[in-house]
């Protein structure tokens, strides 16, 4: 009981000893308060960011100690998840954001941007009009893929076959009522470059869940069916971050986040280099950046 008293606790004899680990958290709150007065008086409260005075801390983790030891796809991951990803998830991230940072002049997101930037709006104004557009028929084949992925997994285990058979009856039924299977197939890319790294890098954090191996079976279909429709970015993107556990519901503002860069530098080239309220032709124009470039190792 005199530790106890140290710690500063009152307690009744009769409850007897309380275990050491008992003690020593008491000891540890000593002079300390479980909530702040302004917690005690919110009418809701957020699981993701505390802010106090001279710190700020999300998912309990301070900022500024985070700040240089993590990288953004670190940070990301842990807004929405809570948890701290190991080194090769949070490089998986990193390279998820990467590969969807632009895909030229060509998309909407980047055509709405312009157009509103060439009217001579705010930089804010041009990129909400780009997030905007993003939507259901762009970008939200990450979300639509990871969930058809998810549902040919389960039919393989409900039916008890396996993730061919249960891939080939699915898009057989897709075929019939008119859809499309998400995440397959590219305007430009008969195979897209960006799918077969992400899926590298998925390997060698140790990622290769249902989702994964069910976008196998699915590209697998494909082929014998002699219509070859590989997965693209999407679809690798979604399956990925599938398998690490994440909510499909945020897979569409994932790909906003990664995006927003894209946009700003796209709007900031219209204000600055293009006459205003010009009429932007969605396809005729051509590239005069760097040449080719590589990092070196």
């Amino acid at each position: 009981m005199k530790a106890l008293g140290e710690a500063g606790a009152t307690v009744v004899d009769a409850f007897g000893e309380l275990p050491a680990a008992v003690v020593e958290i008491l000891k540890r709150m000593q002079g300390q308060s479980l909530m702040s007065e302004t917690d005690k008086n919110a009418v809701w409260n957020t699981a993701l960011t505390c802010v106090e005075p001279n710190r700020v801390a999300v998912r309990g983790y301070d900022i500024a100690e985070l700040m240089g030891r993590v990288s953004f796809g670190a940070a990301v991951y842990l807004i929405l998840t809570s948890e701290l990803p190991s080194p090769q998830i949070a490089r998986l991230m990193d390279a998820i954001l990467v590969a969807s940072i632009d895909h030229g002049a060509t998309p909407p997101s980047a055509l709405a941007a312009r157009t509103v930037a060439s009217t001579g709006a705010s930089l804010s104004a041009s990129v909400a009009a780009g997030i905007m557009s993003i939507n259901r028929h762009h970008g939200g084949a990450i979300e639509d893929c990871a969930r058809q992925l998810k549902k040919i997994a389960d039919r393989a285990t409900k039916e008890s076959i396996s993730l061919d058979e249960a891939a080939a009856r699915t898009l057989a039924a897709m075929k019939e009522a008119g859809d499309r299977m998400p995440g397959f197939g590219h305007r430009y890319h008969i195979k897209d470059p960006r799918t077969a790294r992400l899926f590298t890098l998925a390997r060698e954090a140790g990622v290769d869940g249902p989702h994964m191996k069910a976008a196998r079976a699915v590209e697998k279909s494909f082929a014998d069916a002699k219509k070859p429709l590989p997965i693209n970015v999407d679809g690798a993107i979604g399956a990925i971050l599938a398998d690490l556990g994440m909510n499909p519901a945020m897979f569409n503002g994932i790909f906003m986040i990664a995006r927003t860069p894209g946009l700003v530098a796209h709007v900031i080239e219209e204000q600055t280099r293009e006459k205003p309220m010009r009429r932007i032709d969605p396809v005729k124009h051509g590239y005069d950046g760097p040449p080719p470039r590589n990092i070196s190792e």
